[in-house]
């Protein structure tokens, strides 16, 4: 069947069976967050460099949730300038195709009980690394739709109402072509994947790529969280929809989240970031992120209007606080970002520098400053070159 003539079965289907093409859920978080502002904030902070080390140039996802894959991409080309290699712009797209087949294929192991949609976790780039490869963005772009930036909505509608479709098993047994399928719409969006390719004028397969351009080992690199439920300094299955590979990461006590990132920053390393950033006091517009005093509905209108207008007292995270944000659904796994480095304001409290995905359009032209108050607190997990962990945590976790 042609990409065409699929796409339109697709998407009849879907509208006779009740589904509907849904706006992205990235979209959604990015225009909560705009009035999550105040006028003079820039003015107000003075931001001083402590650490910022090198890494590439901001990029812009688009309309799709696929923050994870361009933040742990820019980490990976950040690995490669620690490694003394000059950095290529890795596709993100090319990783995301690759997990969005992989997912497709669990979800049918699971008879549908697993989350669909673009998002993803960190893991998904190193384990479609280890099995596909990696592509330069020259490549493969994944622009196969007629829009310069991605624009995924109608994709991810189409990818559910096939997977749909076949867990719903009309045949009474599955077939062996719905995987076919799955793939071919995939690739009518995307683009099919390259399986050789010329790069500066010598020829690749993505592997090949991966192995003699990017040069990391996928294996020395660790996701990390921190959750009271499990044991400290072992693995877990992080309990977030968008682990749909049920992976594991490592359980660290909360002041060891920042311990860790502390010295991996200072030691060279950035680090891969995701947590919630659906709240009130993160400001993509002004690029601040901190942990008020009070809670928003205690608040002044004055208090909120001044909210990013120059450094505010912040409340002390506890592990319970931290612990009952994530059980009560008030922490989230919203969104991945790349810490490249630690600010002082001029009070002389630090931040860390992060590296987002949403372009250029806000007041550090993509980068945000981010507290360590806030990231002990809305953190879900990061993720680190296991040599950036200091040696006496790195020790109790068995590395």
């Amino acid at each position: 069947m042609y990409k065409n003539q699929l796409k339109a079965w697709v998407l009849a289907l879907m509208l006779s069976a009740g589904y509907s093409v849904t706006t992205v859920a990235q979209d959604n978080l990015v225009n909560s967050l705009k009035l999550n502002a105040s006028a003079k904030s820039k003015e107000l902070y003075t931001f001083t460099d402590v650490v910022n080390i090198e890494n590439t140039s901001v990029k812009n996802q688009g309309s799709s949730g696929t923050c994870w894959s361009y933040s742990a991409n820019s980490f990976i080309e950040s690995e490669m300038m620690r490694m003394g290699k000059r950095p290529v712009e890795i596709s993100q797209i090319f990783s995301a195709r690759n997990a969005y087949i992989e997912k497709g294929k669990m979800y049918v192991r699971m008879h549908g009980a697993v989350t669909l949609g673009d998002g993803g976790a960190f893991h998904d780039v190193m384990n479609m690394y280890r099995m596909y490869g990696a592509v330069p963005q020259s490549v493969y772009d994944g622009l196969n739709y007629g829009t310069a930036t991605n624009k995924f909505g109608e994709m991810a509608a189409v990818q559910e109402g096939i997977l749909k479709a076949v867990v719903s098993n009309p045949n009474k047994k599955l077939t062996p072509n719905w995987e076919k399928a799955y793939t071919a719409a995939i690739d009518a969006y995307l683009g099919e994947a390259p399986k050789e390719f010329t790069w500066e004028g010598k020829k690749y397969t993505p592997q090949s790529f991966a192995k003699e351009v990017v040069g990391i080992n996928a294996d020395d690199y660790v996701e990390i969280g921190s959750d009271l439920n499990y044991p400290m300094y072992e693995k877990f299955v992080l309990l977030v929809p968008d682990n749909w590979a049920f992976n594991q990461v490592y359980n660290v006590p909360m002041q060891e989240l920042t311990e860790i990132i502390d010295h991996a920053v200072n030691n060279g390393f950035t680090v891969a970031w995701a947590g919630d950033v659906s709240e009130k006091y993160f400001s993509w517009k002004n690029g601040v992120a901190f942990v008020p005093e009070k809670d928003w509905e205690d608040m002044s209108a004055e208090e909120k209007e001044e909210m990013f207008n120059g450094p505010k007292p912040e409340r002390k995270v506890t592990p319970e606080m931290r612990q009952e944000a994530f059980d009560n659904y008030t922490t989230t796994d919203d969104h991945g970002m790349h810490i490249v480095g630690i600010a002082k304001d001029q009070k002389g409290r630090e931040y860390y520098i992060i590296k987002n995905s949403w372009g250029t359009t806000n007041d550090y032209k993509g980068y945000m400053y981010m507290s360590k108050e806030f990231v002990k607190y809305k953190t879900t997990d990061i993720m680190i070159h296991k040599d950036g962990i200091p040696k006496g945590i790195a020790k109790k976790m068995k590395l």
